[in-house]
């Protein structure tokens, strides 16, 4: 009967424990951990692709295709751009941009093309306290190689082409990864 008690006493005593051991298990909280999801980064595009962005500058986005300088005006630059609008390209003789497409036509292209790319980067504000500065008249030097004259007229800056022919910025400041873009009204033409 002792070993009977013994053993009873024993069994208890291990159950205790083990309950014990099983409680103490469930005292244990999870720890939650949160990992936040980095946010997305929107990476400004490139002036090609802000300008392929844009429906305004369809025809402008096909001629620098035509051109090939696509490549040209994704590489780091920085560039100013003076983007003639759709608009710009229709204000042209009847058939001029179907015959600066033709490929007989690629080194034109290119000349007209790069006469509208200033190197470096100037935004409006500095463009315009640049003709300010020089008498109410700004010569930039565009990659093609000719010059463009930049002035004010009612507020607004007006391009002056090697021929005379004028256009106005209508929409200034497009950032651009590599560069900036203001639109333009007409298309300005090298010598």
């Amino acid at each position: 009967m002792k070993l009977i008690k013994s053993l009873t006493i024993l069994s208890l005593t291990g159950l205790i424990f083990a309950s014990c051991g099983e409680a103490k298990k469930e005292e244990v909280t999870e720890e939650v951990v949160t990992v936040e999801e980095p946010a997305e980064v929107i990476e400004t595009p490139n002036i090609v692709g802000v300008a392929s962005g844009n429906a305004d500058f369809s025809t402008l986005v096909t001629a620098v295709g035509a051109a090939e300088l696509v490549e040209t005006l994704s590489s780091d630059g920085p560039f100013t751009v003076f983007a003639p609008t759709n608009a710009a390209f229709e204000k042209l003789p009847a058939g001029t941009v179907e015959t600066l497409l033709k490929p007989e036509s690629k080194d034109k292209l290119i000349a007209v093309l790069t006469y509208h790319v200033v190197a470096g980067k100037f935004e409006a504000a500095q463009v315009i306290e640049a003709i300010n500065a020089n008498n109410g008249k700004f010569e930039v030097a565009t990659v093609q190689g000719g010059k463009i004259t930049l002035s004010l007229v009612d507020g607004k800056v007006v391009l002056t082409d090697a021929n005379g022919g004028k256009s106005i910025v209508v929409i200034a400041d497009v950032a651009a990864s590599n560069g900036v873009i203001h639109a333009i009204d007409t298309v300005v033409m090298p010598k």
